[in-house]
């Protein structure tokens, strides 16, 4: 593998041209193993960016891509349908909270989230209502590295300030403080409701992340935050997005995060595991009231079309993974999952360099007190038969469901081994 070539001419993800972080070549994937060009076998702690619920080289998600792709690869969605396509509109449907009953299939969990942003203010405009046009986020939020989405992403601590005069100004609440298994602290919400008092005039829609706020800073806060975020939502006449591209489809405990609150949003953005990390693929959902006032009066139509939409191969790979969603096996392995970590991985909150952990599900945190030196830990973890990928101050693990105890142990292992001689 040319990784020369690779180094002088590919941009990999938040890496600069100049001094590009090593990458090392991956020549095959099985399970929850990636297997390096050089030979090593390393335990994907990441699941390829929280996608591959499911493991790699799965067989029911390769038959399923094998038989699609022998009868349709891709035809346009534009005044064509397909079985694939119709076959998971359903599944969503029926599996997303209750009452988001219109799909839209979009490339990407960024491309979901500006569709999720443009049906928002489409729906104002289409009832004479052009002043509500902005949109409140808490701090400390990720939802996508396209403009809109850039827009509603942290304001200073985000990956995006410097973009900061190119993006449409938006609203900003104090980022949610009262942890998951805390008591819960009023205090919390009060910034947010009164912003919305002070401008649901201008508010098309409350944006975030539910229960975990992914690359942000994977923080995990309580439900009842999001559960009064619905209530003032509804009392002050702003919609509800709730991005659970990260967190959809059981990474929490829950099949959707917003299950922790039992509450509903009036648009839902999904991606990442939507195909159990084969393909690029998203849906955004909306209730029955924003679809009919999205295309009430002119254009008359919803503004989006992507050339990609409702790709038949995709959409195929995303039934078999939703099978086996549906089959319940998640439930078991996500909760051993979170039993482990929390058993071997908060404790590391004893290490000099550590300042927290955390964890909810699937998902496993540890914050440092500086932030970490991403090439050098990741040649430890590299030399530990370990992929975890860092960054700032956090060394997280968002591994595939099907890992082992042992594979589990192995990867909380390399993390402690890591920061003991940070």
């Amino acid at each position: 593998m040319d990784t020369a070539f690779d180094q002088r001419h590919i941009w990999h993800p938040y890496t600069s041209a100049i001094n590009p972080l090593p990458c090392y070549p991956v020549a095959r994937a099985d399970g929850v193993y990636l297997q390096l060009e050089s030979g090593e076998r390393l335990i994907d702690g990441m699941a390829s960016w929280w996608a591959a619920i499911h493991g790699y080289n799965h067989a029911a998600l390769n038959q399923a891509a094998h038989e699609q792709i022998d009868t349709m690869a891709h035809v346009m969605f534009g005044g064509l349908t397909h079985a694939p396509a119709i076959e998971l509109c359903k599944k969503l449907v029926a599996m997303t909270p209750e009452g988001l009953e219109r799909v839209f299939l979009a490339d990407s969990g960024s491309v979901s989230v500006e569709v999720a942003m443009k049906m928002a203010l489409q729906f104002w405009a289409c009832q004479g209502n052009r002043q509500k046009r902005r949109f409140l986020s808490p701090r400390n939020g990720y939802h996508g590295d396209t403009f809109a989405a850039m827009s509603v992403c942290d304001p200073v601590n985000g990956m995006h300030s410097l973009f900061s005069d190119a993006l449409s100004p938006q609203i900003f609440a104090p980022a949610p403080q009262t942890r998951f298994n805390q008591l819960w602290n009023e205090d919390d919400i009060a910034p947010l409701a009164e912003l919305m008092e002070q401008h649901h005039h201008d508010i098309a829609a409350l944006i975030l992340e539910p229960v975990v706020q992914g690359a942000g800073g994977m923080r995990i806060y309580h439900p009842e935050y999001l559960r009064r975020c619905r209530q003032l939502c509804d009392e002050y006449d702003i919609l509800l997005i709730c991005d659970e591209i990260a967190t959809g489809f059981g990474r929490t405990g829950k099949l959707f995060a917003c299950e922790h609150a039992d509450i509903s949003p009036d648009i839902l953005c999904l991606g990442k595991a939507l195909t159990g990390g084969y393909m690029t693929l998203a849906a955004t959902l909306c209730s029955e009231d924003v679809a009919m006032g999205v295309c009430q009066g002119s254009p008359g139509v919803f503004m989006h079309g992507p050339t990609y939409m409702g790709n038949p191969l995709a959409c195929a790979v995303a039934n078999a993974s939703l099978d086996i969603i549906m089959q319940g096996q998640w439930q078991r392995q996500v909760g051993q999952i979170e039993a482990q970590l929390k058993k071997e991985l908060l404790p590391l909150i004893k290490l000099d360099a550590v300042t927290d952990t955390r964890v909810l599900g699937a998902i496993g945190v540890v914050e440092t007190h500086t932030a970490v030196d991403v090439a050098r830990i990741q040649q430890h973890f590299v030399q530990q038969g370990v992929w975890i990928r860092p960054f700032g101050k956090l060394v997280y693990i968002m591994p595939p469901y099907i890992i082992s105890q042992a594979q589990l142990n192995q990867l909380i292992g390399a993390i402690k081994s890591a920061l003991q001689h940070a």
